[in-house]
């Protein structure tokens, strides 16, 4: 790729931003050339360290000679991002969510359709050694046609840091539902087997306890079904219990395979597979443990953060802009997967009531949807909107407040 022609990359967002900012260079044959945000000071100090244009007016941002954004910006703010820098003639690669709500999901897949521009969600935990060789597994029919599956994403942090990355009574973090940031569990299991969710119910775990000291309003875990357009099921779990969790196991028809569990956040990053006696080929071991390796650019992949998740979210982005064929992680899968964590909570807060999955490829289905802006969000706020948390509309305590006060300041924060 570095002999190739370069990608000229913009990124919005320069706290998870910086990681797709430092990333980018000619081994990818990306170009980094621009940053917006508007924290002026972090904006100021990495555009001077990477030596790239720094704007902290997002239509000034989009009219600078790249390619294609990254967006990095608040979770709820992606498809209005990403829907204006399609239509400047940019490609685009989101960080999750790529919507907030089915309307979002909605207009983003249409003006993706309409642009022609490269799409994709900027899921990492798809590509850690493990799940990217159980996905080898898969395709080779090693375990058969999966049944059943299970995906964890639990991210358990003290008071302190989960204060320090959420600055501010309205920050994205303090009004997230539990069952909205579900890609990190579910997209690993869809990259492995390409199947996609039809149905879903899901319920909430409220327990004010873990969330003492933050301003948090949401609840702290949860899990969610879903029904797959093969019939299986997929138990999806998160998101901030006690006891951290990155985890991923599958069954089949043939037989099953799962991530070690140990220690650390990533385990021992071990794959195991086993079958019964009855039911495995000529020769195929019955149990078997190993740590596998990426089969290619294992170097670069161990260099970077997320299990190796950031390094190969770009080089897919670039390949499919040099290619012109949209990523795995497409607009469709993309959306799907978010608006499964908008439906689950649907879900959830009718104490598990089931919920179509909408086919967002389809018109016919889209319509249904366009109109659909069902949020929790401070800044979407209107009559009918729900509650982040199945306990109601919640507020912090004042000792909560004064605690989170204290590590915003400390970190620079000087907002309400």
């Amino acid at each position: 790729m570095a002999k190739t022609k370069k990608i000229r990359l913009g990124v919005v967002g320069v706290g998870r931003g910086a990681a797709f900012a430092k990333g980018a260079g000619p081994h990818m044959g990306v170009e980094l050339v621009a940053l917006c945000d508007v924290w002026k000071e972090r904006l100021k100090n990495l555009g001077k360290q990477l030596k790239v244009a720094a704007y902290t007016d997002y239509d000034k941002f989009l009219e600078h000679e790249m390619d294609a954004v990254v967006l990095a910006n608040f979770f709820h703010e992606h498809a209005p991002f990403a829907i204006r820098a399609l239509k400047a003639g940019k490609h685009v690669m989101s960080e999750t969510s790529c919507n907030a709500t089915l309307a979002e999901g909605v207009e983003l897949c249409r003006t993706v359709e309409r642009t022609r521009r490269i799409y994709m969600l900027a899921e990492n935990y798809p590509y850690t050694a493990f799940n990217m060789e159980m996905r080898h597994l898969y395709r080779s029919g090693e375990i058969g046609q999966v049944t059943y599956a299970e995906g964890e994403y639990n991210h358990p942090m003290s008071p302190r840091d989960r204060n320090a990355i959420s600055c501010g009574v309205n920050h994205w973090r303090n009004w997230l539902p539990s069952t909205y940031y579900c890609t990190h569990a579910l997209a690993p299991l869809i990259f492995i087997t390409e199947t996609m969710p039809v149905k879903l119910n899901a319920l909430s775990i409220a327990c004010r306890e873990v969330d003492d000291l933050t301003t948090h309003r949401g609840d702290p875990g949860s899990v969610i079904l879903c029904r797959m357009n093969n019939g299986s099921v997929f138990r999806i779990f998160g998101l901030f219990l006690p006891g951290h969790s990155n985890w991923y196991r599958l069954h089949g028809t043939r037989g099953a395979m799962e991530i070690a569990r140990g220690p650390g956040y990533f385990g021992p990053e071990q794959v195991r597979v086993w079958h019964e006696e009855w039911n495995r080929r000529p020769g195929e071991p019955l149990d078997r443990t190993y740590t596998p390796e990426w089969r290619e650019h294992a170097d670069l992949a161990r260099k970077s953060g997320h299990g190796g998740g950031d390094f190969w979210t770009t080089f897919r982005f670039a390949e499919a802009i040099r290619t012109g064929k949209q990523p795995f992680l497409n607009v469709y899968r993309g959306v799907a997967m978010s608006s499964v964590g908008i439906l689950a909570w649907k879900s959830a807060l009718h104490d598990g009531q089931p919920f179509d999955v909408p086919d967002f490829k389809s018109e016919t289905m889209r319509k249904r949807y366009e109109s659909d802006h069902w949020s929790p969000w401070p800044g979407h706020a209107a009559p009918g909107q729900p509650p982040a948390s199945i306990l109601g509309r919640l507020a912090p305590a004042k000792k909560d407040m004064a605690f989170a006060r204290k590590v915003w300041k400390s970190a620079g924060y000087t907002g309400k």
